[in-house]
């Protein structure tokens, strides 16, 4: 990746109970994205590739147009946050996957979306 497209992924992941129901192995998890534009030219995040894979091994593949409904362009410096969210049949589990971009030059890149963990944080009583 050269420095004229470079795009950094950073993650926030929440569980939700009030969403999850364990009797029927469905586990919810929020989570908020932030994507920042590193480089030097401007690019718009075209697709979304996840794969999200439960601890029994099970993977789903998503694959889709923009994020949100949205196909954000990023200007050097800027930033797009957006919340979604997942319901997978274990406790944890990861995702991962790329957004497909297009520089303002018209080069078509994947900007890797890193590998995070899906889990219920575990609290002290």
């Amino acid at each position: 990746m050269t420095m004229k497209n470079k795009i950094e992924v950073n993650v926030e992941v929440t569980y939700l109970p009030e969403q999850s129901n364990l009797v029927s192995s469905k586990y919810a998890y929020a989570y908020t994205i932030t994507i920042t534009n590193n480089g030097e030219t401007g690019a718009q995040l075209r697709t979304r590739r996840w794969l999200i894979q439960d601890e029994s091994g099970e993977t789903e593949e998503v694959i889709g147009e923009g994020v949100i409904g949205q196909q954000p362009h990023l200007s050097p410096g800027e930033s797009f946050k957006y919340s979604s969210g997942a319901v997978i049949s274990t406790e944890t589990g990861t995702m991962k996957g790329s957004y497909g971009m297009i520089s303002d030059q018209g080069q078509r890149f994947d900007a890797v979306i890193p590998e995070f963990t899906l889990s219920e944080p575990y609290t002290l009583h």
